[in-house]
């Protein structure tokens, strides 16, 4: 009774607030503001935000500018801010925050720019044309030279420049920098930079009674993470119309670097004076603010009373799935913690000991006492349903798992409207931070030794449990590397259970894009197919070094399965090697690690092979798959789900070492995928076979 009574003074709460309201309408008839608060973009709100030039989105994130040259973008909010009033000269305070990744990719370390900037400006402010890193966005180098158009088009940005342009004054560093109306400053700051893919963060306040721009952001001096701050003292009324258009903008030139939006929040306010001294029209406001005050108060009481009876509904609703949750968990086998002890072992989830994002909620580094060593705790959020659904999924199945190759959970809890998950903490993070963001090269035999521990963990859940565990999302952000650089596979909340030799229950589509088997969106089960074809794509981008859909890549190398494929079929494998290895692998593994990826990521899930052949394969216990020099088109014939993975497929690959013949038979329909393989011990040439 005690916390439905708090929650309904809780939501009690916007009924103050529309209170509040009702009285600034009659005491204060003219105040305009603009307030929202994106912590991510994953579903973009094209009626609030307008997205220019090549911004896409990608996990979450908007990626401001291509990995090219000469390439911009724009994200700006669709209405106008209105930043002073004409007729009283009073001037909007405004506060936005943001926080962004600069990252230059692979080799190409040395050839940043060339930034970020948050702008204002008129609206309908004009795109460059053509584009140009020097304008970071916001104008071409041609724009910039003609005085009469920066008069006509007039900004005023704070500028995070990554690339140092001496013909417009620029200093021999990086730096933040105040522009007005011009891409030449003197108003600006060193800024210490890291463009290894870090996070940074950047505030950005106008104080209107003296001012004051000011700016506090986050460098990185020496490896460490600092505090930097500038402001400059600047009259906007002198520069800028009543009205403006704000956004953030980026820009690449010769050279290139991404640029990509993680989050944004903006809060303005124009504060009017009284209308108790303001003339016979601002009366007629007052008027009409205490009418519409009062009709809001009215219908603000209704939906505090409706917030009070659906919180009510909502708390019992809780408290039976928390019950039910803790009879579901009693006989597994990791503990469970109470939410303070989680909250003292993050210091109360810090953003410093923030390890990464999912889908369902971030993933924080923690030290619990009692334990003595670190673990890592995902944090769920209680308002998703299907995060309900996979907290359960995981605790459930993957307590229940014991291999060298899984990530260990240790415990659970679910309170204070929050689940999350307690697991062992991996040193060495991800194999996609490795492959990706990394500064240090993940050398060959240690990327070997990844995908044969992969191998290793998904026989482990397709055979050797006492049921067969279906993953469903096996991907290099899932795998993760101990301190020994050896696998552990994690995330189980989309895993589904699948007896052996029976088939799988009908279920949603899931899974992620890229990692996705083609079937997956048609016949909606939970096959081990589609778990091979997931380690396949994983096997390509640990031989490949890049990343299963790669927006940057030209146009015929997008999607990396059909341009490695490609090569295959024109005897030119090698050409798809990580070019970060500059030649120092194992030649034999290396084909032996691709070929086997293009056989699991195979359109035709039936000519896929098991994960015990392709473990085989990887440790040249038998000879490699013999493939199609071009890659097939899918083809989808009704299955019976009770044979997939099961008996029937199993004598087909015992057979398959009585003939010992690795052709593949002329009718493509009737080339099972066990004659795919046959028995080959040691490490025999793999020369001639693709």
């Amino acid at each position: 009774m005690e916390i439905s009574l708090h929650k309904s003074k809780t939501h009690l709460l916007p009924l103050l607030f529309i209170t509040k309201i009702f009285l600034f309408l009659t005491i204060n008839a003219s105040a305009t503001s603009i307030t929202f608060n994106y912590e991510q973009f994953r579903d973009v709100d094209h009626q609030n935000l307008n997205l220019q030039g090549e911004v896409f989105q990608e996990n979450g994130m908007l990626n401001l500018t291509r990995y090219k040259k000469d390439s911009a973008g724009r994200v700006t909010y669709n209405n106008s801010l209105q930043l002073w009033d004409n007729e009283t000269r009073t001037l909007a305070n405004f506060t936005t925050r943001f926080t962004f990744i600069i990252n230059v990719l692979n080799e190409s370390r040395d050839g940043k720019g060339d930034g970020i900037t948050f702008f204002l400006a008129e609206p309908g402010f004009p795109f460059p044309s053509p584009p140009d890193g020097t304008g970071i966005g916001l104008v071409s180098r041609a724009q910039m030279q003609d005085q009469n158009y920066l008069d006509e088009h007039p900004f005023v940005a704070v500028e995070f420049d990554t690339f140092s342009n001496t013909d417009v004054g620029d200093p021999p560093y990086d730096h933040v920098g105040i522009l007005v109306k011009t891409m030449q400053t003197n108003y600006r700051t060193q800024w210490y930079t890291m463009n290894d893919g870090r996070k940074y963060d950047a505030e950005i306040t106008y104080d209107s009674s003296s001012f004051q721009l000011s700016v506090m952001f986050t460098g990185y001096k020496d490896n460490v993470k600092i505090r930097q701050n500038y402001s400059h003292q600047i009259d906007l009324r002198d520069y800028l119309p009543e009205e403006v258009q704000f956004g953030i903008s980026s820009a690449t030139g010769l050279r290139f670097e991404l640029h990509t939006l993680c989050s944004w929040s903006f809060n303005s306010s124009l504060e009017m004076p009284g209308v108790v001294q303001r003339s016979k029209s601002n009366n007629k406001r007052l008027v009409i603010g205490v009418s519409i005050g009062s009709v809001v108060v009215i219908v603000g009481l209704c939906i505090a009373l409706f917030l009070v009876w659906r919180s009510n509904c909502r708390v019992k609703r809780r408290d039976r799935l928390d019950l039910s949750l803790d009879k579901d968990f009693e006989c597994v086998g990791p503990k469970k913690f109470s939410y303070n002890e989680l909250v003292r072992a993050t210091n109360n989830f810090a953003e410093e000991h923030k390890l990464g994002e999912g889908g369902f909620g971030g993933v924080y580094k923690g030290f619990i006492r009692d334990l003595n060593s670190y673990v890592a705790v995902k944090k769920v959020s209680h308002e998703s349903r299907q995060g309900v659904k996979e907290y359960a999924s995981e605790v459930k199945i993957i307590s229940q798992l014991r291999h060298k190759n899984l990530v260990q959970l240790i415990g659970w809890c679910h309170e204070k409207n929050d689940f999350l998950l307690i697991y062992e903490f991996m040193p060495n993070g991800s194999l996609d931070y490795h492959l990706y963001r990394s500064r240090n090269l993940l050398t060959w035999p240690a990327r070997y030794n990844i995908a044969k521990g992969l191998a290793s963990a998904v026989l482990y859940l397709h055979e050797e449990w006492e049921r067969c565990v279906v993953h469903r999302d096996i991907k290099s952000s899932n795998i993760m590397l101990d301190s020994n650089f050896d696998t552990k596979l994690g995330d189980f909340g989309l895993a589904r259970l699948v007896e052996h030799g029976k088939g799988s229950e009908t279920t949603i589509v899931a899974g992620t894009k890229g990692y996705m088997a083609p079937e997956c969106a048609t016949i909606s089960k939970a096959i081990r197919e589609s778990d091979i074809y997931s380690f396949g794509i994983v096997a390509l981008e640990i031989a490949c070094g890049r990343k299963p859909i790669d927006h940057y890549a030209p146009n015929d190398q997008v999607m990396m399965v059909e341009w490695v494929w490609e090569l295959y079929g024109k005897g030119e494998l090698l050409e798809a090697a990580d070019k970060r290895f500059d030649g120092d692998f194992d030649e034999q593994e290396l084909e032996r690690l691709m070929i086997l990826g293009l056989s699991c990521a195979h359109p035709d899930y039936t000519m896929r092979p098991t994960i015990r052949q392709a473990l085989q394969v990887l440790n040249f216990e038998a000879s490699l798959p013999t493939l199609p020099p071009t890659m097939p088109k899918a083809t989808y014939v009704a299955p019976c789900f009770s044979d997939i993975g099961s008996s029937i497929y199993s004598s087909a690959y015992a057979s398959s070492s009585a003939t010992n013949d690795p052709r593949p038979s002329t009718n493509s329909r009737s080339y099972t995928r066990s004659s795919q393989y046959s028995s080959n011990s040691g490490h025999s040439s793999t020369k001639g076979q693709f």
